[in-house]
């Protein structure tokens, strides 16, 4: 079984972020990790592997530091990794960042299961997968907190906040996955190790087929006009009780129409 499974490199939510001038997030003046999220695809992807006999492929989009990604992921297990990176890349949106990774997975070859997080873990938006299926013309079974594979085919279940629903699809398929399906693993000494001789490959928007015209932040379908500091938060209001307290409680909730 081939799997490719796509991450992403963001800054750690622990930072002080920021923006820069042209508003897209700041990104060399933090420090990044592998988006949380897309940990618990690199698991479910290792798991499948490990059942069935399989390749797992690691895939990133993304400036130099993006490799940092890759590398936690071969740490963990996976087996090969491809890093894109390009200056033309940098600003792009979602349409775009769907139309390289479908072009890399094209490259990488046809894989039997591609999986990604839910979501990103600095843009969250959640719809780059389902944009990724429709570019390679998969199935896609998104937000699955249960996997197995199962005669050709994936059974995934999905919780929804009053029930759960049970997904099947034909291989090859796209899977997202949410942080409920697994417990990730972290790298062993021995993993550490063994990832500095796994091969990464990295290409460019040339090895892709893909003109510099569709992605980047000139190209981007929306524009960010500006980008404001969060203002410091101020001192809460301090009710004194003086026998009327309750009152003077109402009457602020009141006031700012929370009753």
């Amino acid at each position: 079984m081939n799997i490719v499974v796509c991450v992403k490199h963001v800054p750690d939510a622990q930072s002080e972020r920021g923006f820069n001038e042209d508003n897209t997030t700041d990104r060399q003046s933090v420090d990044g990790l592998l988006s949380e999220l897309d940990e618990y695809a690199v698991e479910q992807a290792l798991q499948l592997g490990e059942a069935n006999e399989g390749e797992v492929t690691v895939l990133t989009v993304g400036p130099a530091d993006a490799a940092d990604a890759v590398k936690k992921s071969l740490q963990m297990g996976a087996d090969k990794g491809v890093h894109v990176s390009d200056d033309a890349i940098a600003g792009s949106d979602a349409p775009a960042t769907s139309l390289i990774l479908a072009e890399a997975i094209k490259k990488i070859g046809t894989p039997d299961v591609v999986l990604t997080g839910m979501a990103s873990t600095d843009g969250t938006m959640g719809v780059v997968p389902a944009m990724v299926a429709e570019r390679l013309g998969l199935p896609q079974v998104t937000y699955v907190s249960e996997l197995a594979v199962e005669g050709g085919a994936v059974k995934a279940r999905r919780d929804g906040d009053t029930a759960s629903e049970t997904i099947e699809a034909s291989l090859p398929a796209l899977v997202s996955v949410t942080d409920q399906i697994n417990e990730p693993r972290y790298p062993s000494f021995k993993g550490i190790m063994a990832a500095k001789k796994k091969p990464v490959e990295e290409w460019a928007l040339a090895d892709l087929g893909v003109d510099a015209g569709q992605v980047g932040l000139a190209n981007a379908w929306t524009q960010v006009e500006a980008t404001n500091k969060r203002p410091p938060r101020e001192q809460g209001t301090i009710v004194t009780d003086e026998g009327d307290g309750g009152t003077k409680l109402a009457e602020f909730l009141t006031t700012h129409k929370f009753v």
